[in-house]
């Protein structure tokens, strides 16, 4: 055997494949067990599938078919890549895949697409989420890279993030100091003050000034 020519791999390096290959110096194309390197190729994390064909006089060909990363998903300390389906992919996680979508607790990741379909949809928003949380197997909460906590409504989540974006654009709203955005209701929004702006309004208003609320157009 002279050559060993790859293809498809972009997760998976070389050395690993070369790995799970089992190919000595001076190994015999003819004797090669192409049959036992597919299957060791299959239960790598990364390989979705994979052929093996012998190319006489001497050359392997491995064609790789790789699983797409889609998500994070963590459930307490533990952080996993899941695909489209939310099928673990691997526990190997690494900054190459910061870009994507952390979603959190038990169940999120079948829910991922569900999410993240809607935040595509609003693009100045996606970039800002830090992590996606579902709340009892129903509703999302969304947490922002500045600690903003937005609480989505178990249905109509695209009307919802439509109305934060609108709100965000006449009064930047996802710049100020505040804790939490409430969109579980209807028809109006809840903000939660920080607690240093809070008790400005406190003293300003004479009042309770945590919460402020506006209503929603319906």
């Amino acid at each position: 055997m002279e050559a060993v020519k790859l293809s498809g791999q972009r997760e998976i390096n070389e050395f690993q494949i070369l790995e799970a290959l089992e190919i000595h110096e001076g190994s015999s194309l003819a004797l090669f067990d192409a049959d036992g390197a597919r299957e060791r190729l299959s239960k790598m994390a990364w390989v979705k599938h994979a052929s093996v064909m012998k190319l006489y006089p001497s050359t392997l060909q491995i064609n790789i078919e790789e699983r797409i990363p889609y998500a994070l998903w963590q459930r307490g300390d533990l952080v996993s890549i899941v695909n489209e389906a939310g099928d673990v992919i691997t526990d190997e996680v690494d900054g190459r895949y910061a870009n994507l979508l952390l979603v959190v607790n038990h169940g999120a990741q079948r829910r991922a697409t569900e999410i993240n379909t809607a935040l595509e949809k609003v693009p100045d928003l996606r970039p800002r989420v830090r992590a996606a949380f579902l709340v009892s197997d129903r509703r999302w909460d969304l947490q922002l890279e500045n600690g903003i906590s937005i609480r989505l409504p178990q249905d109509n989540i695209d009307a919802a993030l439509a109305d934060l974006m609108e709100m965000d654009k006449e009064s930047g709203l996802l710049s100020r100091d505040i804790i939490a955005i409430d969109m579980r209701l209807a028809d109006r929004v809840t903000v939660r003050l920080s607690d240093e702006t809070a008790e400005e309004r406190k003293i300003m208003t004479g009042g309770n000034g945590r919460n402020a609320k506006r209503e929603r157009d319906t």
